[in-house]
C-alpha cells in the first residue's frame, strides 16, 4: 500500500510497529501525556527550519511541542529568543505563549523512540513527512540540522548524496535553489555537559544563520 504523506504525521500513525508499541506503553503508564507523533511548531512563513532527531520521552512526547520540557529546549528556545526567531518567554510548557517568528521546528522522526535511538528503517518511514514539511514552507532559505541523523535525513529528503555534504558542526552546505543546510551538534544535555557543544558554539551557528537570512 502506498503511504500518502502530508507535512504532519497523523496522530495514529502506524508506519513503525516498534514506535507504536512504545507509544502505547507510554500511554498506559502516563495517560495524561501527549504520546503521539509530535507536530512541527512555528511560523508557516518560516525562512529557517530546525530539524531535530526525535521527541524526547519526557520532553516533546510528554508536552506535544518539539523540544519542550527537556534540557535541550532550554538552550534551543533561549537561543531562538536571543537571535530574534522567537517572541515571548519559554517556560517549558506548550501554553507558555512563546511564538516563533520566521522559524519552525520539526523532527526527522516524529515519534519518540526507545533510548532516543530510531532505527534506520524508522527514519526512512518518516522521511516523507520531512519532505512534505520542507515543500510546504514557501519562504524557506535555511535548514539547521541538529546532529548527524537529522543532517542525513535532510539530504535524503532533498535527494542529495551524503558524500557531497559531510556533517560537521558549523558547516554551511549549499543545497541549490537558494537553500542552505547548516549543521550543529545536537543541543542535548549530554553534549553540553561534555562540552562537545557549548552555548557559545551554538550561538556562533545561529549568528551565521542570521547573517545568511539577513543577506
Amino acid at each position: 500500500m502506498t503511504t500518502v504523506y502530508g507535512s504532519e504525521a497523523p496522530l495514529d500513525c502506524s508506519l513503525c510497529p516498534r514506535l507504536v508499541a512504545y507509544r502505547e506503553a507510554n500511554h498506559a503508564a502516563h495517560p495524561d501525556w501527549f504520546n503521539a507523533p509530535v507536530p512541527s511548531f512555528g511560523d508557516e512563513n518560516a525562512r529557517l527550519l530546525i530539524v531535530g532527531l526525535a521527541p524526547g520521552v519526557q520532553g516533546a512526547n510528554r508536552t506535544g511541542r518539539p523540544f519542550t520540557g527537556d534540557y535541550a529546549g532550554d538552550l534551543l528556545y533561549g537561543t531562538l529568543l536571543d537571535f530574534g526567531f522567537a517572541t515571548g518567554s519559554y517556560e517549558a510548557r506548550p501554553d507558555d505563549g512563546l511564538k516563533l517568528t520566521g522559524a519552525m521546528i520539526t523532527n526527522a522522526v516524529r515519534c519518540v523512540p526507545p533510548q532516543n535511538k530510531p532505527t534506520p528503517a524508522e527514519a526512512r518511514n518518516c522521511l516523507g513527512f520531512l519532505k512534505a514539511r520542507i515543500a510546504a514552507l514557501p519562504r524557506l532559505e535555511v535548514i539547521l540540522a541538529l546532529g548527524r541523523i537529522a543532517h542525513d535525513a535532510v539530504l535524503s529528503a532533498r535527494d542529495i548524496r551524503k558524500s557531497s555534504a559531510t556533517f560537521a558542526h558549523g558547516a554551511d552546505h549549499d543545497l541549490g535553489g537558494g537553500l542552505h543546510l547548516f549543521d550543529s551538534y545536537h543541543c542535548s544535555r549530554y553534549n553540553t555537559n561534555t562540552r562537545r557543544l557549548t552555548p557559545e558554539m551554538f550561538h556562533d551557528v545561529f549568528g551565521a544563520i542570521r547573517r545568511r537570512i539577513d543577506g
